[in-house]
């Protein structure tokens, strides 16, 4: 039985992968048929999550249960969250023509039910943290609770070195932090590059570039609340439909690191940063595939992980 206040993990996989070309949470990754996801979970439950939610879309439901649920419910406890576009508040309707996801913060939102009060990490399913990462987030939810005038949240973050690709432009949260380990601020930046001279980020298709240094630390989404912050998310969502709907109504996307920053400025939260050395893998494009299966294939070697990763 799942115990009160015990942190689960949500796993986002309600992405259908467009650059990617295809469900790409179903990829196989090795030679025993492992997908990038099961690395995750392997993690997780090393680290002592023993409740996983996954957001999907309710037609990809029957995958999940053939391809992951069903291999891993002897261990760990596993429920579903549906992110439906059609679920915004009433007295809003969708635009014609909208097949986009809302974006994170409206995946999240999907799972007010299922966490059932608790703390929680998330992440996304489409990429490999490291075991470092799952220990970190799981033991500051363990152990760190709200005030009554001040939310305490947490998040595991990455040299941006780390995070990029080769094969093209990746979606990064730049941040700020403190000499304390503390979240300044955070910025979505949706189109970073590696480039000749560097890795750098553009806002207008690639006109002007602006350089980042190699040790910015990033979001990778792996974030760490307590349930407050899904209470703040419902509340501000009409605010951002209000926006997103008249400038880009087809395209608008509720990040998670938009409610955290407001959260920052208006001083009603602070965000742990914690972070780690692992390098991220993950497969943004098809031609990301063999770097990953390579790498995956080391750590194997390595003994960092078994032949049978869930059986």
């Amino acid at each position: 039985m799942k115990q009160n206040n015990k942190p689960v993990l949500i796993i986002m996989a309600a992405g259908m992968g467009s650059r990617y070309g295809g469900l790409k949470q179903m990829d196989p990754m090795d030679d025993r048929g492992h997908l990038l996801i099961d690395y995750s979970i392997y993690d997780a439950v090393k680290a002592g999550f023993d409740e996983i939610i996954f957001v999907i879309r309710e037609e990809n439901r029957k995958d999940f249960d053939e391809r992951i649920a069903n291999r891993i419910k002897d261990r760990v406890h596993v429920g579903y969250a549906y992110q439906r576009i059609a679920d915004i508040p009433e007295g809003y309707q969708v635009p014609e023509g909208r097949k986009k996801p809302w974006g994170t913060g409206h995946a999240l939102m999907s799972c007010f039910f299922a966490a059932n009060g608790n703390p929680f990490a998330v992440i996304n399913a489409d990429d490999f943290y490291g075991r470092e990462a799952f220990r970190k987030i799981h033991l500051f939810l363990s152990e760190t609770g709200d005030d009554a005038d001040c939310y305490h949240y947490g998040m595991v973050g990455y040299r941006l070195a780390n995070t990029v690709t080769e094969n093209g432009s990746v979606a990064r949260g730049i941040c700020d932090v403190t000499g304390y380990d503390y979240l300044n601020s955070i910025q979505e930046r949706t189109r970073i590059e590696k480039r000749p001279d560097g890795i750098a980020w553009t806002e207008d298709e690639g006109k002007t570039w602006h350089p980042l240094d190699d040790g910015t630390i990033v979001s990778m989404n792996m974030w760490g609340f307590n349930f407050s912050f899904m209470h703040e998310l419902v509340a501000d969502f009409p605010a951002f439909l209000d926006e997103g709907l008249k400038k880009d109504p087809l395209k608008c996307e509720y990040y998670i690191p938009s409610v955290v920053q407001k959260l920052l400025d208006e001083h009603r939260a602070d965000v742990k940063v914690m972070t780690t050395p692992d390098r991220w893998y993950g497969v943004t494009y098809k031609e990301d595939k063999p770097t990953v299966v390579a790498a995956l294939k080391k750590m194997r070697e390595d003994g960092l992980y078994p032949e049978e990763l869930l059986g």
